[in-house]
């Protein structure tokens, strides 16, 4: 874990899928201290890129920077070393982008510090929360969701990364297989009363928490609530309760 990831006091990153610019740093100021930072993925980058990061980031929350890339090890190798100025909390790769790629990246992000930059924790996707056996097997992936995400996450931990994206149903497995200080961040978290929405894979914070998850990331049951902050609160009551 970093330095940063160690002084957050929450584990909860919201995923702000939004396009909208204000809309994200209003999100951002609304949210400060009720979570642990933010998640801004794809869709926001390609709207504003770097610079829409970094106004953002200007609010004081720590970014996850979701772009999963996914390419030749020396395209992922130059994307990473291009983010290391926005200082993320974290950033991610596709863990099926095989062993060179995952090591390339490694050793980008390893330059951080060399360079003055903070380095971010590195992870690797492992497979989507959208995805269930079906869809594994329509791209000639044989097995079910779990026994890929471990071999996934195996090879990253093997390439030298911070840890993985899994969903909370992998927890325990990983867990067993790749030891305690490996980070496990977890998407498809959805409060009890929340909709499912497109995740298929999912558990509420305190059970993803017990059952050893790191990260909790947390869209709509915050961003879509009609008080962001006080279902943030919530979220963050229930965990401390859990705690006590």
């Amino acid at each position: 874990m970093t330095q940063l990831a160690q002084t957050l006091s929450s584990p909860v990153l919201v995923a702000l899928d939004t396009v909208e610019i204000e809309a994200a740093k209003a999100l951002a100021e609304t949210l400060s201290s009720a979570v642990g930072g933010l998640k801004l993925g794809k869709e926001f980058f390609t709207a504003h890129g770097p610079a829409g990061v970094q106004q953002v980031a200007a609010t004081g929350m720590p970014v996850f920077l979701d772009l999963k890339f996914h390419d030749i090890p020396n395209t992922v190798a130059g994307a990473l070393r291009a983010s290391l100025p926005l200082e993320p909390l974290m950033v991610n790769v596709h863990a099926s982008g095989g062993k060179a790629m995952l090591e390339a990246a490694v050793r980008a992000v390893d330059e951080a510090e060399a360079k003055g930059f903070r380095r971010p924790m590195l992870l690797a996707v492992t497979v989507l929360t959208s995805l269930e056996a079906a869809d594994l097997a329509q791209v000639g992936q044989k097995g079910t969701p779990s026994e890929q995400v471990q071999r996934l996450a195996c090879l990253a931990q093997d390439c030298g990364l911070d840890g993985v994206v899994c969903s909370a149903h992998e927890i325990n497995s990983l867990r067993q297989a790749c030891g305690p200080d490996f980070q496990l961040v977890v998407p498809g978290i959805r409060p009890t009363g929340s909709e499912q929405n497109d995740q298929k894979r999912i558990m509420t914070p305190t059970e993803a928490m017990a059952a050893g998850a790191n990260w909790l990331v947390i869209g709509r049951p915050i961003t879509k609530a009609a008080n962001p902050r006080a279902a943030a609160q919530q979220i963050a009551d229930e965990l401390a309760l859990r705690q006590a």
